[in-house]
C-alpha cells in the first residue's frame, strides 16, 4: 500500500467503524423504546419489573401482562415499523424520488381495496387469505403508479393520490353496499396495534423477517441502481433482476404490514430520510438504519398514541400522521422544483 492510499483506507476503516457505532446504537436506543413502549398504558409497569418479566417470569399480574399482551404488541410495533420503513427506503432508491413512500403511492390503498375485494367475495376471512389479498393488491398498485409516473417525481406522487382517492371511493361503495364487508373492514382501517397482538401474526412476521433479510442482501445491487440504469449496467449489475426483485419486496413488505395493523401512513417516508444521512449514499447501511429506526418510531407513535388522551388511545396512525405531515412538507422545500 502506497502512502497515498494508506489514508484513503484509514478513512474508509474510521467512517465504517463510525457506522457501526451508530447501528449500535441504534440498537441500545431500541431496546430502551421497546421497554418504557412495555411499560405505558392503562396499568403502568416499572422498567425494571418489564426486564425482570421478559427474563424471570413469576407470573404475577405485571408478567402476565408483560408477557402476553405488551411485548408481543411491541414485537408487532417493530415488525410492522421495520417493514414500512425498509418498505419506504427500497421504493425511494428504485425510483429514486425523495417523496416516494409506500402510503402516499398509493400501495397501501392498494392493499386496503384487495382487501375489501378479497372480503366482499368470502377470500380474505383467514390469516394467509387476508395476506395475500393485501399483497396482490399492492403488486397492482405499485405497478400503475410506476408505470404512470416513474419519470417524473410530481407524476409519481400525483398518480399516487389519484390511485388512492379513486380505490378509496370503489372500496367504499362494497362497504356500503355489503354490511358484513363493513363490518369486517371498519376494524382493520384504523391502522392501529391495539389488540392486533392477540391475532394469529406467524405468517406475516415470517414474511416480514424474510423480506427484511433480503433487502439486505440486495443492497450492493440497489448501490449501483441508484447511480442510474445505463451506469448499473456498465457495472454489470442485473438492472431488470434487481427492479422487480426491490418490487416483490416492497410489496409484501407494504401488504404485510397493512395486513396486520391496517393503513399506517408516513413511516416509510419519515425514516429513510433520517437514515440517509448516516448511511452516506450506501444502501445496505440505509436498509440496516431504516430496520432499527422504524421500529423506534412506531413503538415512540404507539406510547404516544396510549398517553396523549384521558379517556383511552387513539389510533397509531394518526400520530404518524401529525409527524409525516410536517416532514412530507419539508422534503418539498428542500427539493424544491428541481426534483419536482
Amino acid at each position: 500500500m502506497t502512502a497515498a492510499q494508506r489514508p484513503l483506507a484509514g478513512g474508509r476503516a474510521a467512517g465504517e467503524a463510525r457506522r457501526i457505532g451508530l447501528l449500535v446504537g441504534g440498537l441500545v436506543l431500541l431496546a430502551a423504546v421497546a421497554v418504557v413502549s412495555i411499560g405505558v398504558g392503562a396499568h403502568r409497569v416499572p422498567p425494571a419489573e418489564v426486564v425482570r418479566a421478559l427474563f424471570d417470569y413469576r407470573g404475577t399480574n405485571d408478567h402476565v401482562i408483560v408477557r402476553d399482551v405488551r411485548a408481543p404488541r411491541a414485537l408487532l410495533a417493530a415488525a410492522v415499523g421495520a417493514a414500512l420503513a425498509v418498505g419506504g427506503a427500497l421504493i425511494q432508491t428504485l425510483a429514486r424520488n425523495p417523496l416516494a413512500e409506500p402510503g402516499i403511492l398509493g400501495v397501501t390503498a392498494g392493499a386496503g381495496f384487495a382487501v375489501t375485494v378479497g372480503s366482499a367475495l368470502g377470500l380474505a376471512g383467514g390469516q394467509g387469505g387476508q395476506l395475500l389479498c393485501a399483497v396482490a393488491g399492492s403488486v397492482l398498485a405499485a405497478l400503475l403508479v410506476l408505470a404512470v409516473g416513474r419519470r417524473a417525481p410530481l407524476r409519481l406522487v400525483l398518480t399516487g393520490v389519484a390511485l388512492t382517492a379513486v380505490l378509496g371511493g370503489i372500496a367504499l361503495g362494497l362497504r356500503l353496499m355489503n354490511p358484513d364487508v363493513f363490518d369486517a373492514y371498519r376494524f382493520w382501517s384504523v391502522g392501529t396495534l391495539a389488540g392486533r397482538e392477540q391475532e394469529p401474526l406467524t405468517l406475516p412476521l415470517a414474511a416480514i423477517g424474510v423480506c427484511l433479510l433480503a433487502a439486505l442482501a440486495l443492497g450492493r445491487s440497489l448501490n449501483a441502481l441508484a447511480l442510474g440504469e445505463s451506469v448499473a449496467q456498465t457495472l454489470g449489475a442485473g438492472v431488470a433482476r434487481t427492479q422487480i426483485v426491490t418490487l416483490v419486496l416492497i410489496t409484501v413488505l407494504s401488504g404485510a404490514a397493512t395486513a396486520v395493523a391496517g393503513p399506517i401512513l408516513f413511516v416509510g417516508l419519515i425514516v429513510p430520510h433520517l437514515a440517509r444521512r448516516p448511511a452516506a449514499g450506501s444502501a445496505p447501511w440505509l436498509m440496516a438504519y431504516s430496520m432499527v429506526l422504524g421500529p423506534i418510531l412506531l413503538l415512540a407513535a404507539d406510547t404516544a398514541a396510549r398517553v396523549l388522551l384521558p379517556t383511552g388511545e387513539m389510533p397509531v396512525a394518526i400520530v404518524t400522521a401529525f409527524l409525516g405531515g410536517p416532514m412530507l412538507i419539508w422534503t418539498v422545500r428542500r427539493y424544491g422544483a428541481g426534483a419536482l
